[in-house]
Parts: C-alpha cells; structure tokens; sequence
C-alpha cells in the first residue's frame, strides 16, 4: 500500500473534500477566528493542513451541541494551536465531558417534566412545571412580573 503524502500546505478545495465541509463554511470558521489561512503567490487560500484535524474537532464537538465560541475559547486554550495533539484531544475531551454530563442531566430533567405534559393540554400556569417551575414567580406576587423587572 503507498502512503499518500500531504503538502505543508493544502487548498480550501482540499481542505473541503477532506472534512467533508463546504468552502464557505471553511471561510466562515476563518471569520470567526477558528482556523487561519494564508495567501500563496496567486492570492488564493491556503491552509496549514494540521487544520484538517482542527475542522473535525469542531465538527464534533457542534454535533455534541458546542457553540462555536465555546470552541472558539477551548481552541485558544491549547498550548500548541499549529496542531492539535493526542493530549490536547484528550485534555478537551474531559473538559467536555463533565459539560455534556450536564447538559444530559438538564435534558432528562426536562424529559422527565414533559411526561406529566403530554396528551395532557392543560399547560395550567398554576401546576405545569414547564411554563412556570415550581412557581417561582407567584412567589413575587400577582400581575405581570416579567414586564416590571
């Protein structure tokens, strides 16, 4: 088997087809500040092809319901931004753990208050615990408090 050798430097083309990402998503992550290029002799995009590996990241971590400036923020957190290693990887993944346990506790928490919801219909304000949990502002008395606060 011959191993496909990557230049230094790889096209926005490229960069597209291997991450499967289109071009103005590659161009719109460099707007943002996640990935940087740089321009060749004929004006056009290149890219240092570690950044291969910088779009998969932030593929998966927005499948996993990251926004793109909390990528943003663990992107610039790394201590070697020209490549994302194994242990960056694995330092970002147990920072993201803990986050995604969170939020799977918040959804079945919230799963779990649809139940008493569902075929119901009633969405009573004074009993449904999803438009008004726990009853938190009839504690502050009647009339609108949203609008006066």
């Amino acid at each position: 088997m011959r191993k496909i050798i990557m230049p230094e430097w790889i096209s926005v083309g490229v960069l597209s087809e291997r991450t499967g990402v289109s071009v103005s998503a590659l161009h719109f992550y460099e707007r943002k500040g996640l990935i940087k290029s740089q321009r060749n002799t004929s004006n056009h995009r290149q890219y240092p092809k570690h950044v291969i590996r910088i779009v998969s990241l932030i593929q998966v971590a927005q499948r996993t319901g990251f926004s793109l400036e909390d990528i943003l923020l663990e992107l610039e957190g790394l201590p070697n931004r020209t490549r994302v290693t194994l242990e960056d990887w694995e330092a970002l993944g147990s920072r993201w753990q803990s986050e995604l346990d969170r939020k799977i506790t918040q959804l079945t928490e919230l799963k779990n208050m649809m139940a008493d919801c569902i075929g119901c219909g009633c969405l009573s304000l004074e009993r449904c615990r999803l438009l008004n949990p726990y009853d938190e502002l009839g504690e502050k008395g009647t009339g609108p408090r949203l609008m006066t606060e």
